[in-house]
């Protein structure tokens, strides 16, 4: 092991013993202060591949939710990620729920949050996004006020304040902690959300994002206006309010559900949207992603590209890197020449 892999691996013991968020903020502070194993790119032949038209040394992201005011996107793109999905970011600074709103499930290597879309706001995300110096794809995640009178309204706000400094935005209709937020998710609100969306982004690419929590008409309903909308993706999924099969003392917390038991109800979406439409736009598959089996299920799935949050948790910043780099030999054990070739062989 490296020295920076001993210390790695010293520092999540240590950091396990805190506070779930305080640990975080310790963990954003140490990337920041290049405290982390830093790669580099990861990236073979078989591994770069597109998404959203954008390219891609690997398809290994960074959920939304990690950084949250991309305070570390340099670094966390240095740790050998292939993209970065920053916030959710609302127009006006808000502080979220109160604490304590971070929960670990270490017997189901899980979480729990129910932040409430804490950010700083459109004017400190723009500085920050403005203010980096290393190349590499890095998408926003766009959410409402939660006292907001004009829920649409604030997501094109957001997306004319961030032009040009985004590659993607993801419209957030699917957090759990916002009062009636997936409420959008509805026919008739969704498309008329999108609509406005993707006007106001011009060239540049809008995904949706969407729970897990959700029957299979209402699925169809989503993957029709995000078709017709000419959306360029469907972020799949967020956190789930399910609670079956925990066995950690705080799967009693309300929030949502992050994590491993997230993988198979998340992955199963994957491969419906996918069937669904036909290769019409691309996917991205979160949920339960610890590892490069769990990436490659994914992407055979359907997923053009993963990302994972709650995995850093437990395995560190250093996983992105150790799952790109066991998803190359996956593809090369199965005769896949580029990664491309393995979305949906089992959808």
């Amino acid at each position: 092991m490296t020295w920076r892999a001993v210390a790695e691996s010293l520092a999540l013991g240590a950091l396990r013993r805190l506070d779930p968020e305080t640990a975080h903020g310790l963990a954003l502070g140490a990337l920041r202060a290049g405290l982390a194993p830093a790669p580099g790119p990861v990236t073979t032949k078989r591994l770069a591949t597109t998404l959203f038209g954008l390219a891609l040394p690997n398809p290994v992201g960074v959920a939304a939710g990690f950084d949250k005011n991309a305070e570390a996107v340099d670094a966390t793109l240095a740790a050998g990620f292939g993209f970065v999905e920053v916030g959710a970011v609302t127009p006006r600074p808000q502080p979220g729920n109160p604490r304590p709103r971070l929960f670990r499930l270490e017997a189901d290597r899980a979480a729990i949050n129910r932040f409430g879309f804490n950010n700083d706001g459109l004017a400190a995300m723009a500085a920050r996004l403005r203010a980096r110096r290393r190349p590499g794809v890095v998408g926003v995640n766009l959410g409402a006020n939660k006292d907001s009178a004009d829920r649409p309204g604030d997501y094109v706000a957001l997306i004319e304040g961030l032009a040009g400094l985004a590659d993607f935005f993801t419209v957030n209709v699917s957090s759990p902690n916002t009062e009636r937020l997936r409420d959008l998710q509805g026919r008739a609100a969704l498309d008329a959300l999108l609509a406005q969306a993707v006007a106001a982004a011009g060239e540049t690419p809008v995904a949706v994002k969407i729970a897990p929590d959700i029957d299979d008409a209402a699925l169809a309903d989503i993957a029709e206006v995000a078709v017709a909308r000419g959306v360029a993706g469907i972020v799949a999924t967020n956190t789930t309010l399910s609670r079956e099969g925990l066995r950690s003392p705080a799967a009693r917390e309300a929030g949502g559900l992050s994590g491993r038991p997230l993988f198979h109800r998340s992955t199963e979406m994957v491969r419906r949207l996918r069937r669904l439409t036909a290769g019409r736009l691309q996917l991205v598959g979160v949920g339960g992603v610890d590892s490069a089996e769990t990436a490659y299920a994914k992407i055979r799935a359907g997923a053009d590209a993963v990302q994972l949050y709650t995995a850093l948790v437990y395995g560190g910043v250093s996983l992105g890197a150790r799952i790109a780099e066991g998803l190359d030999t996956l593809l090369a054990r199965d005769g896949f020449a580029a990664v491309a070739d393995a979305v949906g062989v089992d959808a």
